[in-house]
């Protein structure tokens, strides 16, 4: 198991909050993946804005493209102007689920159009 996979598994069970980024006081879909892969979350994005572009970018700035391999950021359209992140694991996915509040294991596919891959370790 990759350690960003097991950091994610870590984090399942923590509770959801906009903006969060510390796993104490809740996370976001952002703060999950700034915990999972130890770097630091990105400022100045327009997640519900709907822009892949400027949200891959910043992804760019952090990550390298990789696959669809556990351990991975994934970029999901969580709908019309909503996008959302999440980790890859072997089984399925963690994500931070606003609906639940908190962060969750989801298995299998993830049930939203995925919009491109990183790695998350390296």
């Amino acid at each position: 198991m990759s350690a960003v996979e097991a950091a994610a598994r870590a984090l399942v069970g923590t509770r959801f909050r906009l903006h969060g980024r510390d796993p104490a006081h809740g996370l976001d879909c952002v703060g999950l993946v700034a915990a999972a892969t130890g770097r630091g979350a990105p400022t100045g994005y327009g997640w519900r804005s709907g822009d892949a572009r400027r949200v891959a970018a910043l992804l760019d700035a952090a990550f390298a493209r990789g696959g669809d391999a556990p351990g991975a950021v994934l970029l999901l359209r969580a709908g019309p102007e909503q996008l959302h992140l999440a980790i890859r694991v072997s089984d399925g996915i963690v994500h931070a689920d606003a609906g639940l509040r908190r962060v969750v294991w989801r298995p299998g596919a993830p049930p939203w159009p995925v919009l491109g891959y990183w790695k998350g370790e390296g």
